[in-house]
């Protein structure tokens, strides 16, 4: 399994960033392997499912993500699935006194078929990937 963090810290308040990252559909702003994504059943909370296609290693997919876990205003975690990966990505907004909020964006790949052989070859494709979103974030947690 590849498990990768990263942390940013924004002048944006925490309250505005959580609101923005709990809409996974935002996904399509800021995740540079983001093609779409839709949501397909709930309201946002916890069991929220949402379709996203992603574009990885020169590949096209769809998975399905899920909320798997949520503490409003503070923490959201996804699981996305197809039949080469599960992912899970944790998004934690933590507020600063000084009204700056530290976002901590972890993921966690497992590859699955024949990909899993490749995974060591594939560390550094999503480290790209990973640092590309955290730069995305940034342009668009700016833009608030």
């Amino acid at each position: 399994m590849i498990d990768m963090r990263r942390a940013l810290a924004i002048d944006v308040s925490a309250d505005a960033v959580f609101a923005y990252l709990a809409d996974f559909t935002t996904t399509e702003g800021w995740d540079p392997g983001t093609v779409r994504t839709g949501r397909l059943s709930g309201d946002g909370g916890l069991g929220t499912r949402y379709l996203n296609t992603s574009r990885f290693a020169g590949r096209t997919s769809d998975l399905i993500y899920e909320v798997v876990a949520l503490k409003p205003g503070n923490s959201l975690q996804l699981r996305g699935e197809n039949a080469s990966l599960i992912a899970v990505d944790t998004i934690t907004v933590t507020p600063h006194p000084s009204g700056r909020s530290l976002i901590t964006y972890r993921i966690q790949f497992a590859f699955q078929g024949w990909l899993r052989w490749l995974e060591p070859l594939l560390r550094l494709p999503v480290t790209r990937l990973l640092d590309e979103g955290v730069s995305g974030l940034r342009r668009e947690l700016a833009r608030i």
